[in-house]
């Protein structure tokens, strides 16, 4: 599926920064990004670039100091915390480096917790968590528990989690970086079919080339700028 023409996210000069005076750290400085329904943007740049800044700014996770985050043209800084907390409930998926699956919890009732917080009837989020797990190709290991499934498994349950609530945008923190290659690209092809198929607007950080060439587009940050941008 094509990206549309509408805007979902809008930073617009955005600037994060800690401190005062002459001890004033600036995360990001002034940064001006849009990214359009049903795009897929890998995000990188070094460490200290101001990249997973602008991630929690999007998953609103933190605030600008200065300028603006729209969301399919709210103004999240104007929202409340209890306003911004159902935004990130309702619309917003996440995928993290570290799975951040609960240890103890099978495969299904793990990605059953986003649909739980929603107060999703028992017997509805069964069906739903089952489904997610079957798109991601797991239902047979739905009552396995993480330390039962390997690296690559582990991430599609934490993916199957993610797209159980039909986010409108997936944010996927170095979602292969715990992976080897094989699995890497696993993972990497079932994020392009959702893009693809279902239409979600993906944004990934990643360090690696290889893995931001699935992505339609490429933004570099720089020292809390934005140095570059390109299209596959």
């Amino acid at each position: 599926m094509e990206a549309s023409s509408t805007p979902v996210i809008e930073l617009r000069n955005t600037k994060k920064y800690y401190g005062e005076g002459d001890a004033t750290a600036y995360a990001l400085q002034g940064v001006d990004l849009t990214i359009r329904q049903g795009e897929f943007v890998a995000i990188m740049g070094p460490s200290g670039s101001g990249k997973s800044t602008a991630m929690n700014i999007i998953g609103c996770l933190d605030l600008p100091s200065e300028g603006q985050y729209l969301f399919e043209g709210v103004d999240v800084g104007a929202l409340s915390r209890d306003q911004r907390a159902l935004l990130r409930r309702n619309y917003i998926g996440f995928i993290f480096q570290g799975f951040n699956l609960l240890g103890k919890t099978s495969a299904i009732e793990n990605v059953e917790l986003p649909l739980l917080y929603r107060g999703v009837s028992a017997s509805k989020r069964r069906v739903m968590a089952m489904e997610a797990l079957r798109s991601v190709g797991l239902e047979k290991v739905a009552h396995h528990t993480p330390s039962e499934l390997s690296g690559g498994q582990q991430q599609r349950v934490a993916i199957a989690r993610a797209i159980v609530t039909n986010p409108l945008v997936l944010l996927a923190d170095e979602p292969t970086g715990n992976l080897d290659t094989a699995k890497s690209i696993e993972v990497m092809e079932l994020l392009q079919s959702f893009n693809r198929d279902s239409g979600i607007t993906i944004i990934m950080v990643t360090h690696e080339n290889d893995m931001a060439a699935y992505a339609s587009r490429i933004v570099h940050f720089r020292d809390g700028h934005i140095n570059a941008e390109g299209h596959l």
